[in-house]
């Protein structure tokens, strides 16, 4: 399979680490677990951000939320208690890894796990526009 080039225009300079970011989040694995979702809150502040996951079964302790990078990365494992002997099994102790690339200017808040619902806090502070006035310089005349 061939790869194509997203930015290859010569207007678009220093936009490698983007290209690799679009990538990585294609190959994000097609796979639906854990649901989740996300919100927008308005807030007095301004715009503020909520994912919330689906991890029925799961506590805090089988949970972890990490920033690496620019990514809010969740995983979430629980250990086979060997001790009980199911005559069916139908809820999995299943690991999962579930990854948000965020942009600048979003800041983690917090992380909360209520019924079953783990969900994290995120505010958007809004760009400073900078406008920077570029020096001209001449060499001889």
């Amino acid at each position: 399979m061939t790869r194509m080039a997203r930015f290859d225009s010569p207007f678009l300079l220093g936009f490698d680490q983007v290209e690799r970011l679009l990538d990585r989040v294609a190959r994000t694995g097609a796979d639906g677990y854990p649901p989740y979702n996300v919100e927008e809150v308005q807030t007095d502040k301004g715009g503020q951000l909520k994912i919330t996951l689906a991890v029925a079964g799961f506590a805090a302790e089988d949970l972890s939320v990490t920033l690496e990078s620019n990514q809010l990365v969740i995983r979430g494992g629980q250990s086979d208690d060997e001790d009980r002997n199911f005559l069916h099994r139908g809820i999995a102790a299943r690991q999962f890894q579930r990854a948000f690339v965020l942009a600048e200017g979003i800041e983690i808040l917090g992380a909360d796990l209520e019924n079953g619902l783990l969900t994290i806090s995120l505010e958007q502070q809004a760009p400073e526009e900078i406008v920077q006035q570029i020096e001209i310089t001449t060499r001889g005349s």
